[in-house]
């Protein structure tokens, strides 16, 4: 077990402070690392810490906007000034598409809004954590854990979600450039692909009976996912026993893309 003891680590999760990413830095916690929330909503950063109250990981809590190289920055300089150190990075924070509006109305506004968050976002928060393992495994301290939530939208076709499409199969792209170039400073990176999970994100359509009864059939374990389900892998990416697993996308779907 104790190739899953993530006691002294140090992650930090962007959009930790509800959905997936509440249920990854739940978990984290339990097994003893030590959480940096990152999320925009100081209150809903502050509802998600009292949830992790009794984990023997401390929780701290970071004010920031993704899409701001600078916002970036600055908050992980001050999680490196509590810590002294980051282990994992786990780049979660993103924004939904819709699924509304057809392509050929897409704006411009839109199209980069959505690349703003779900991209640039992930680039920002990679780059910075990335910066600071490479430099430590100089140093003599090789280990870092690298790890983005894409979508099963990188996979499928999504009509008029080509926005978020496009975002989240860039990310697994990314992820594996990452795996390669870094792999020489024990860092490895790794995406997760969730299939249809409880969210604010997902609250409007799994609300849609007609929608529910089309794809539930499709989910052999016959239930949507929740963000606790994220757990497991989370911790495993974060351990010890994942150091020779890198450049994977994980599609955590209950199934769904194998029926």
């Amino acid at each position: 077990m104790d190739l899953f003891d993530l006691s002294g680590r140090v992650a930090v999760v962007t959009g930790g402070n509800g959905g997936i990413g509440l249920g990854i830095a739940q978990a984290l916690a339990l097994s003893g690392c030590n959480v940096s929330i990152w999320g925009r909503n100081a209150g809903k950063n502050a509802a998600a810490a009292a949830t992790m109250a009794k984990g023997p990981g401390k929780v701290d809590l970071r004010v920031c906007d993704v899409s701001s190289p600078q916002s970036v920055n600055e908050v992980m300089k001050a999680v490196l000034d509590t810590f002294g150190r980051v282990d994992g990075c786990f780049a979660n924070a993103g924004i939904g598409g819709g699924g509304r509006k057809p392509f050929i109305e897409r704006s411009e506004d839109e199209w980069r809004k959505m690349f703003a968050t779900n991209l640039d976002g992930v680039f920002h928060a990679f780059q910075a954590a990335a910066r600071h393992m490479t430099e430590r495994a100089q140093g003599g301290d090789p280990f870092g854990r690298l790890v983005a939530t894409s979508s099963l939208a990188s996979l499928f076709g999504t009509a008029r979600n080509e926005h978020y499409a496009a975002t989240k199969a860039a990310i697994n792209a990314l992820c594996r450039a990452l795996a390669v170039e870094l792999a020489r400073y024990g860092v490895t990176a790794n995406a997760i692909l969730p299939g249809w999970i409880r969210s604010d994100m997902t609250a409007r359509v799994l609300a849609d009976e007609k929608f529910v009864n089309a794809v539930m059939p499709r989910i052999p374990v016959r239930r949507f996912g929740e963000p606790s389900d994220f757990g497991g892998i989370a911790v495993y990416l974060m351990s010890k026993a994942s150091s020779y697993h890198t450049a994977d996308c994980f599609v955590i779907d209950g199934g769904y893309t194998a029926f």
